[in-house]
């Protein structure tokens, strides 16, 4: 199988519209690295290119599931292996992008989570916790057996809060132990990684940009369409930036101007987080988008890409 081409970086900072150039140089096709662009229905919010974006390249793990099931960290690596098994039979260049890291470490690395980690009751007891007692109690409960975890989730993530609880509960160890493990195991796959990167304030602008767009291009609407089909607020796909910041509004807890404040604010964090969480993988070569054309990215991209296949 060719190594697995990795484009990885902030929200809003380019990752789509190189990776679909860069496929085209390299017979590439793209699977999508992204923990909401997985859900139908959150098109807009999620900023999942449209068919017309996608130019012809086919892309994967685009749609996978309707937004009120789960799916969880270990379903998205047991489909990418059977996809990745595809695209080696038609010897087909892997580009995963994204900027979900964790989903992007289950692929390259593997999955570690022990299959006695689940169990229907717990999770029960756990969500019944947290509509009495709210999130706050919840992630408190998990800050106190597993800190790391529990600083790298926000309280609203009940999702995954409840999961981190009910791996140490199942298994006796903290999912950041689990995690730790992970990175002693050797990789799983081949792989040449890339990220982008822009000036900060560039950088945000293009975030503010992208929101002002979505709200123009029905943002709003597609959280109402979500609502009427019976999606809780408390369901992960509604925790997802966009959709949790206009479900507030049309809450009455504030007025749009605030929402879309709140949005804004809300995505330059996260980005801000996932810098962090790449800056700590050394083997990512770093690539400036402020002082690269999309023509020279793609070539530095491939140019490396190549060498390191022939290695």
């Amino acid at each position: 199988m060719r190594p697995i081409l990795v484009i990885v970086g902030p929200t809003a900072v380019g990752k789509t519209e190189l990776a679909i150039a860069v496929a085209r140089e390299v017979d590439g096709e793209i699977l999508s690295a992204d923990s909401m662009q997985i859900y139908q229905g959150l098109d807009i919010g999620t900023a999942k290119p449209t068919k017309q974006e996608r130019q012809g390249i086919p892309h994967y793990m685009l749609d996978v599931v309707r937004p009120d099931q789960e799916y969880s960290v270990a379903d998205y690596q047991a489909a990418v292996e059977q996809i990745l098994e595809e695209l080696a039979r038609r010897d087909k260049t892997p580009i995963l992008t994204g900027g979900t890291g964790l989903y992007i470490r289950a692929v390259l690395e593997g999955f570690v989570f022990e299959p006695e980690g689940k169990d229907d009751t717990l999770r029960a007891r756990f969500e019944r916790m947290a509509e009495i007692e709210g999130n706050d109690v919840l992630h408190q409960c998990l800050f106190e057996v597993d800190q790391a975890t529990a600083k790298r989730l926000h309280p609203n993530d009940r999702r995954r809060v409840i999961r981190a609880l009910e791996v140490y509960h199942t298994t006796g160890k903290p999912l950041s132990q689990h995690l730790e493990a992970q990175k002693q195991r050797p990789p799983r796959h081949r792989a040449v990684k890339f990220g982008l990167v822009r000036n900060r304030t560039r950088l945000y602008e293009r975030i503010n940009a992208r929101v002002d767009l979505m709200m123009e291009t029905g943002l709003l609407d597609e959280v109402k369409e979500l609502l009427n089909q019976g999606l809780e607020d408390s369901a992960t796909a509604m925790q997802a930036l966009g959709y949790k910041e206009l479900v507030g509004y049309l809450r009455e807890e504030y007025d749009l101007t605030e929402a879309i404040r709140l949005l804004k604010r809300d995505t330059r964090r996260y980005a801000k987080r996932q810098l962090t969480w790449f800056r700590r993988d050394q083997e990512i070569i770093w690539l400036d988008l402020d002082e690269l054309t999309i023509t020279d990215a793609v070539q530095k991209i491939t140019g490396i890409y190549w060498r390191n296949f022939r290695k």
